[in-house]
């Protein structure tokens, strides 16, 4: 740390020009060096996956935008029938409120892992995981729904055929990402429970003693999931 601030404070010890830029560069390499290879990877993986839901959205935007027959109104396709009236959206709306809700319990399940605090750690991801299943059983209703209204991959009675096929690969996809994160939650909750990460325990997912980092990964991965969400709510319910 001195010996840092004295290279910048002295302009002798701070290299000119391009070998400048560089020793800038490579001074931030302590912020990853202390990272662990757990969180590495997951950030890795969650900026691989930025560029992949990237691609499709940006596909999904080229094929509405150029398609010369009638999109579809989201209002219509995706209304309830409640009450002797259809209700449009209501059930998206459910089903964002539900995501965004298990973004706060997974918020807190990683704050009192922190503190290490194992009963509420684990019953906060048990929390998560039921919130995220609940999610999953309403986009399978939903899903069931369009399929029996005649929505098809390749065909769709509401207008542009690129509708069927841009919102089941979507949002199956993004549906995939759920499941298995409730899948990991319910992993990563059982070990919290039994106090593997308080033992060190051997197995998987399990860090060194008294270490809650697989609860802080799993929030990250968590949070992303309902990130994403939000850009295809806005895409396909909202637009």
């Amino acid at each position: 740390m001195t010996q840092s601030l004295q290279t910048h404070s002295n302009p002798d010890l701070h290299p000119a020009g391009l070998r400048g830029v560089a020793s800038d560069f490579a001074s931030d390499q302590r912020a990853f060096k202390t990272a662990s290879w757990g969180k590495a990877m997951m950030w890795i993986f969650l900026l691989s996956d930025t560029f992949v839901f990237g691609c499709f959205l940006l596909a999904y935007m080229t094929a509405r935008m150029s398609t010369p027959v009638a999109w579809p109104n989201p209002s219509e396709v995706f209304a309830l029938h409640i009450g002797g009236q259809d209700v449009p959206l209501i059930l998206i709306a459910i089903m964002t409120f539900v995501l965004i809700s298990s973004s706060g319990t997974m918020a807190m399940a990683v704050n009192f892992g922190y503190r290490r605090e194992r009963g509420r750690t684990a019953a906060l991801m048990l929390a998560t995981a039921l919130l995220g299943a609940t999610f999953v059983g309403m986009q399978a209703f939903e899903w069931t729904k369009l399929i029996s209204e005649g929505v098809r991959p390749w065909e769709n009675p509401w207008g542009a055929a690129q509708f069927g096929s841009s919102f089941f690969m979507i949002t199956g996809f993004h549906g995939t990402h759920v499941t298995i994160g409730v899948i990991f939650l319910f992993i990563v909750a059982r070990k919290v429970w039994r106090g593997d990460f308080d033992e060190a325990r051997r197995g998987f997912f399990t860090s060194r003693k008294g270490h809650y980092e697989a609860v802080e990964i799993m929030g990250l991965y968590w949070h992303f999931v309902d990130l994403v969400w939000v850009f295809i709510f806005a895409f396909f319910y909202l637009w």
